[in-house]
């Protein structure tokens, strides 16, 4: 709570101790372990990150959370955050699996057992206050064959979502069809699927082809492989298929969204007829119907995307504890009340993540 708000976060992030995949891998896979420096067997979990960075990155953690490079990021740390920044309900998002999982010349069997690893980890972790801290279970995107066994299993848990990357996995972009399963089982279970990118992925990634810096491939990553995954949902037909199906485009703000919207419902106006037999809607239709973006208080563009979806469809999400998060993002957003009405900001920080999630206001 923070002031008059109750407050969902969308996007909190773990950072997973070095120590855990010891823990929590399969015997059979213990060797692949990750090692503290990011590496797996010989090869590096990270593409194209400089040592300078890396360094910066390293600071950043000793500075801010010491305990998470010491192994000791756990579920009463992230409680003591959420109360300092008045959050209520926070869901959880990986750190290093975001690269992990996304290693695409990764043997779909060792992908399983990471994310299996993972999710089990994570399920204990939240189990310290199930009632705040809320599990995004990880799907093995390697693997067609284990999406749909897997998401059963993190049912079982009690969690309401699970998070894929944008970027095409063995090829397949989402649209493909050996995703159908996965999307049909989670919207029989109302599972919403939270879409985050991560940049320095060895997958295909947006800008990664032409660009070598941080600077430039995070610049690049997050909204262009939002842009391309949301393309990639209604060109493909999965929308049309799934209208109850949630999907949300995580960290890399709304401003985006306003230009893409438009500049998809002017193709589709003048090209329908080529995808009319499975894109029924404009394409800004669908993403009102069953779609949610976060956004970053500071960003020129939210009113513009407010003014052109309207309040239903905006996540709050503060990205922490990563390097371009804010520990004072909440208080950032409630000062939005000066613009926005109050109505607005509870939707924003309650009653749309609860949408999302829950299916309900």
């Amino acid at each position: 709570m923070f002031g008059d708000y109750s407050i969902i976060d969308s996007d909190l992030h773990v950072v997973e101790p070095n120590n855990m995949w010891n823990q929590y891998l399969d015997p059979t896979f213990r060797q692949y372990a990750p090692s503290p420096d990011l590496k797996v067997a010989d090869w590096e979990i990270l593409h194209k990150l400089s040592g300078i960075h890396k360094e910066e990155v390293r600071q950043f953690y000793w500075k801010n959370l010491p305990a998470a490079l010491l192994g000791g990021f756990d579920a009463e740390l992230l409680i003591q955050a959420l109360n300092r920044m008045g959050v209520d309900m926070g869901f959880l998002y990986p750190t290093f699996g975001l690269w992990l999982f996304a290693v695409d010349t990764m043997t779909p069997q060792l992908a399983g057992a990471f994310v299996r690893a993972y999710n089990n980890w994570l399920h204990d972790l939240c189990d310290y206050n199930p009632e705040v801290l809320k599990g995004v279970g990880a799907i093995n995107q390697h693997a067609p064959e284990e999406m749909v066994t897997e998401l059963h299993r993190i049912a079982t848990f009690g969690w309401k979502a699970i998070f894929i990357r944008p970027n095409p996995i063995k090829g397949r972009l989402l649209s493909d069809p050996a995703y159908e399963p996965l999307w049909t089982e989670c919207e029989r279970l109302k599972i919403a699927v939270g879409i985050h990118e991560g940049t320095h992925s060895h997958s295909p990634t947006t800008g990664a082809d032409r660009f070598n810096t941080h600077f430039a491939l995070h610049a690049c990553s997050h909204p262009m492989e939002q842009m391309m995954a949301l393309l990639t949902l209604i060109e493909g037909g999965v929308l049309e298929r799934h209208p109850n199906l949630h999907f949300g485009f995580l960290e890399s703000g709304c401003s985006w969204l306003p230009y893409w919207l438009w500049r998809l419902d002017e193709e589709y106006k003048n090209s329908h007829w080529e995808v009319q037999d499975y894109v029924k809607l404009k394409p800004s239709d669908y993403f009102r119907r069953q779609c949610f973006v976060s956004f970053d208080p500071e960003e020129p563009g939210l009113e513009l995307a407010l003014n052109y979806i309207g309040s239903d469809n905006l996540l709050f999400g503060s990205d922490y504890p990563h390097t371009d998060s804010k520990l004072n993002i909440v208080e950032k957003v409630v000062a939005l009340q000066d613009r926005f009405s109050k109505r607005t900001l509870q939707k924003l920080l309650w009653d749309n993540p609860a949408c999302f999630h829950y299916h309900s206001k």
